[in-house]
């Protein structure tokens, strides 16, 4: 392998200083001069019809400046996805319906959080309450409650878009709570059941979990004299709010600014437009002074976003040896009372599971269902631990009744570099997963520890395994990412980049990446980012394309500025390009040192003979060449990423009997994500996937009650804090993926999904339990043993 200087290497942050000393600023730092206070009044039933609502004691309050209502707003409708098949279902105020406890009813904006808040209160609402609906399959009963009747157009999807013959798509009876299908069918699955040797039909279901990021959610918008639109968000993806607020709002792109300050923790939960960033802008445009809006924690828990729950039926069918013949699964999402991801979740539910396995013959269908529940959306790994849980559990349950080792039945079925993936077409142009799984089987000691006695009094531990995939980036607005390198006198660079640090490291990575193409230190990069009026186009931080598709861009943009270089430095030394090298701000000749230029004479070079032109490199890079868009979230057609990370993971758990609690006592990670660009960064990120898996395995649960959220903060609601943290150890295989820049790509997102099954898996070698939905707190963990519950609610 290439010894590199810069790349590989465990550099440190470029932001550390910044955040360590207190100067970065976040989003709720940020204070305008004339600033105003919006507040958001909901909706505490879960179902109602909006009669009337009355604003006028609330306008009449002095220090209020501007209120809005949902006719105000009824001819806005947002959607995170938004097509022909489905299309945005969503205003950012309540027009005819609440549809959820928090839905959104009206807003203010006064000269003070108090006034503000006094202005709430005058407001009149008159509701009528409906029969709701809160679980999926009670949802999905002829007879059950509506939560959308009619599209926002009056007509049905079919009957709007395709009788104009603009596209051929299913017709969607609004008659239903469906809120999105998707299908995939490969071979023949009664065939391949037909003919296995073991089969198995199991259920597993997964919970709504909370995102829990300590910085909450804030927008401050304000306008301009000339109409143009400033706001600073927290955000995961700005050109991807930039495009829907400019729709929404009636601006053109070039209207709009957004602002990323530092994020302080987002896990998925800050990609969508919330209602709160719209409203911002409305009543910044109405009052004509700029407005804050700050979710209070409670609103952040109910009113913003959670994981999906899943309900998955898997059927699975092996040969003798362990070979799957056949997959039924079907994938039930609860998709609460507006659309959101759902379409997205159902189809990754699919896209995530088939890169692990080879199977002959599978029917894939996942189905997204509205309940009057909070909405839900992407959250790190966004249906891959639901999915990795429940086919890595029940791969876990055959193995051990055909008499064979887990890993050696993974090992048995797992991809290979070179795989077509069935539905997307994608080719995996690397592969390190058997890798991973001998590697972590070989460091944790998987199969001798296993076979060692369980019995240690009232304790008993275990060992379990299971594995994971990732796509790096994958199409979705603005479907590229481009960079821009700018050489300065000195021989330095700035790069800009439109990708959203969001504390994974990702300006850092990039910087690294420039640095190394232009034989530059990191130090002499200097970095601009996250600012729609500065940056060029990326697709945001929220498809794991980070390294893949930004770092190729960024790699593009300072190749082309290092050609630019060379040729410039050809001409001074009277040279042949191809002979030119660069190292420490000089280009030489190879084999000869000593005939040399440095970076400021070339550039100062270039500007005279070139009329003043400076060396600025540019570059571009899509997720999939031949993708204008994402492909058919109905149909599971069409290429999706072009590579997939790896990793297998080994959970070693003490399961005390008396108690029921359960100890993680240590994990063992092996990732395949291509080359790390920077070694501390990606430990780092596979790390918090831990620490995030733990918690979805062991104990976050949103409580919901008839759509109330009774834990709605960090006290009732249970994270893993750091006594829970285990001994973790990570090894790194090196594929060298031929489409990522030195080889990168995806890491840090899917080592999340690896977690759920191997802690279930080690919990069941450790018990005898078998867990088939989570979290396992101690009353489940008593439960399934057969035990009293040791005084402890369902909920904890």
């Amino acid at each position: 392998m290439e010894k590199f200087k810069v790349v590989g290497k465990p550099l440190p942050r470029l932001d550390a200083g910044e955040k360590a000393s207190g100067e970065g600023k976040f989003s709720a730092d940020i204070y305008l001069p004339g600033m105003l206070w919006g507040k958001i009044l909901r909706s505490s039933h879960p179902h109602a019809r909006v009669l009337h609502v009355d604003v006028n004691r609330a306008r009449r309050l002095p220090g209020v400046k501007a209120v809005l209502t949902g006719k105000d707003v009824a001819h806005i409708r947002y959607a995170f996805v938004d097509t022909p098949r489905y299309p945005a279902d969503q205003n950012p105020l309540a027009v005819t319906k609440a549809r959820y406890i928090g839905d959104e009813l009206a807003a203010v904006a006064a000269v003070d959080e108090a006034t503000a808040e006094e202005a709430l209160s005058l407001i009149r609402v008159d509701l009528e309450p409906l029969p709701a609906v809160f679980h999926p399959e009670k949802a999905l009963l002829p007879d059950a409650p509506l939560v959308h009747e009619l599209d926002y157009r009056g007509k049905t999807v079919w009957e709007e878009w395709g009788a104009s013959g603009r596209g051929e798509f299913e017709p969607v009876r609004r008659g239903d709570n469906i809120s999105a299908r998707t299908s995939v069918s490969f071979g023949d699955v009664e065939k391949g059941l037909n003919q296995s040797h073991h089969v198995r039909q199991d259920r597993f279901e997964t919970p709504a979990t909370a995102h829990c990021a300590l910085e909450p959610h804030v927008a401050v918008a304000s306008f301009d004299l000339s109409g143009k639109l400033t706001i600073h968000l927290s955000s995961m993806g700005i050109f991807y709010k930039r495009f829907i607020l400019a729709k929404v709002l009636g601006l053109s792109l070039g209207k709009v600014r957004i602002v990323k300050t530092y994020v302080g923790g987002a896990f998925g939960g800050k990609i969508d437009l919330f209602p709160y960033e719209i409203l911002a802008g409305l009543l910044a445009r109405q009052a004509g002074k700029p407005v804050r809006i700050e979710l209070s924690r409670e609103e952040v828990f109910a009113t913003t976003r959670h994981r999906h729950p899943v309900m998955i039926d898997i059927t699975t069918g092996v040969a003798k040896d362990g070979a799957i013949l056949a997959q039924d699964i079907a994938f039930v999402v609860d998709n609460g009372a507006y659309r959101g991801s759902g379409p997205v979740v159902i189809f990754l539910g699919y896209t995530f599971h088939i890169p692990v396995y080879r199977v002959a013959n599978i029917r894939y269908q996942g189905l997204a269902v509205y309940t009057n529940n909070p909405v839900k959306g992407p959250q790190r790994g966004h249906g891959a631990p639901q999915i990795r849980f429940a086919v890595d559990s029940q791969l876990c349950m055959i193995a051990d009744e055909l008499g064979l080792d887990p890993a050696d039945l993974m090992l048995k079925n797992a991809r290979e570099k070179g795989d077509v993936l069935y539905g997307t077409g994608d080719t995996l142009h690397s592969c390190g997963l058997k890798e991973c799984i001998e590697r972590a089987v070989a460091i944790s000691n998987f199969k001798g520890k296993r076979k060692m006695p369980k019995s240690q009094g009232s304790k008993r531990t275990g060992l379990g395994i299971s594995t994971c995939s990732m796509f790096s980036g994958a199409a979705y607005y603005p479907f590229a990412s481009a960079a821009i390198v700018k050489m300065h006198d000195d021989g330095t660079a700035t790069l800009f980049t439109g990708a959203t640090e969001m504390g994974q490291g990702c300006d850092t990575t990039l910087a690294q990446v420039a640095a190394q193409v232009l034989g530059l230190k990191l130090e002499e990069i200097r970095l601009v980012s996250g600012d729609t009026e500065l940056c060029p186009i990326d697709l945001g931080s929220f498809l794991s394309g980070g390294a893949m598709v930004s770092g190729k861009a960024v790699a593009a943009a300072a190749a082309d500025a290092r050609d630019q270089l060379i040729k410039a430095a050809a001409q001074l030394l009277e040279a042949n390009p191809a002979d030119l090298k660069l190292a420490d701000k000089r280009v030489f000749v190879a084999g000869a040192p000593e005939k040399a230029v440095s970076y400021a004479q070339v550039i100062a070079a270039s500007i005279q003979r070139r009329g003043g032109d400076s060396i600025v490199g540019k570059g571009s890079q899509k997720p999939v060449a031949e993708a204008d868009y994402y492909p058919s979230l109905a149909k599971i057609k069409g290429r999706w990423t072009e590579a997939y990370g790896f990793a297998a993971q080994v959970a070693e758990v003490e399961v005390d009997l008396e108690t029921a609690q359960v100890k993680v006592l240590k994990v063992v990670t092996v990732h395949d994500c291509g080359f790390p660009l920077n070694v501390q960064i990606v430990e780092g990120q596979i790390e918090g996937c831990i620490s995030m898996g733990l918690g979805q395995v062991l104990s976050e649960l949103v409580t919901l009650e008839h759509g109330t959220v009774y834990n709605p903060s960090f006290l009732e609601y249970h994270l893993p804090t750091s006594s829970d943290t285990p001994a973790m150890e990570i090894d790194l295989v090196h594929s060298l993926d031929p489409k990522g820049p030195f080889g990168a790509k995806e890491a840090g997102e899917g080592t999340v999904a690896g977690m759920l099954a191997a802690v279930a898996n080690a919990i069941y070698d450790a018990t005898g339990f078998r867990v088939k939905s989570l979290p396992v707190t101690p009353y489940l963990l008593s439960k399934g043993l057969g035990r009293k519950s040791p005084g402890i609610s369902p909920n904890r």
